[in-house]
């Protein structure tokens, strides 16, 4: 245990010590328990200190009093130096897996969310055959952000429905085409402001091959 006030060896006197065994009531060093060739290992990583003992011939735990809580608690372990050294090297080797594993699941979904965009794009100039390549391009990119939450992200989105791409190009449209932005800014309530720039949004909209409804804005 970790003692709360400073002991000695009743054995060999020494002290004061940051570890101790009690026998028969009595403090042990480490040394005396004939555990002194053990090295601490603090908790807080699970595996590391599941390993640790799995690789120990000998282990101990060591806890604390909390006067506060009236309990004994948990502070780590006791370990054999060589079994410590084993868990590291096989939790390096697990880190070193799970890194890759992130690498290459990272590699995939660049993958898909880049076929996915490209996906999104060609539906934009489906439904929007005058939109220019590149602001398809950039809307799309903007509105299938993973984990963004717009509507490309959304299941309508991920189908590719015409009602989601076309909502992305309107809200595309209404941020950057209108003065939409400087109203809400300016104090204009949010519905007020899409009234006031409906006409702006359905003629850029017409520009690019269709005409929307006062209901799309």
């Amino acid at each position: 245990m970790q003692p709360l006030r400073r002991r000695h060896c009743a054995e060999c006197r020494r002290g004061p010590l940051a570890l101790l065994v009690l026998e028969e009531g009595a403090p042990r060093c480490l040394d005396c328990a004939d555990l002194g060739h053990l090295v601490f290992l603090p908790r807080g990583d699970t595996a590391l200190t599941r390993r640790s003992r799995e690789e120990s011939g000998l282990s101990a735990v060591v806890v604390r009093f909390n006067r506060r809580q009236g309990r004994y608690e948990r502070q780590g372990v006791l370990v054999e130096e060589a079994g410590l050294t084993r868990a590291e090297e096989r939790c390096l080797a697990d880190a070193e897996a799970r890194r890759r594993r992130r690498s290459r699941d990272g590699y995939r979904r660049a993958a898909e969310d880049l076929r996915f965009t490209e996906a999104f794009s060609r539906e934009i100039h489906r439904l929007f055959p005058g939109c220019p390549r590149d602001r398809a391009e950039a809307i799309a990119a903007h509105a299938s952000v993973r984990g963004s939450g717009r509507v490309a992200r959304s299941a309508a989105g991920r189908a590719l429905s015409e009602g989601a791409v076309i909502s992305a190009v309107v809200a595309a449209v209404r941020h950057v085409d209108t003065s939409y932005d400087q109203l809400l800014m300016s104090g204009v309530a949010r519905r007020e402001a899409r009234r006031r720039i409906a006409g702006d949004v359905e003629a850029r909209l017409r520009e690019w091959g269709t005409v929307l409804g006062p209901s799309r804005n």
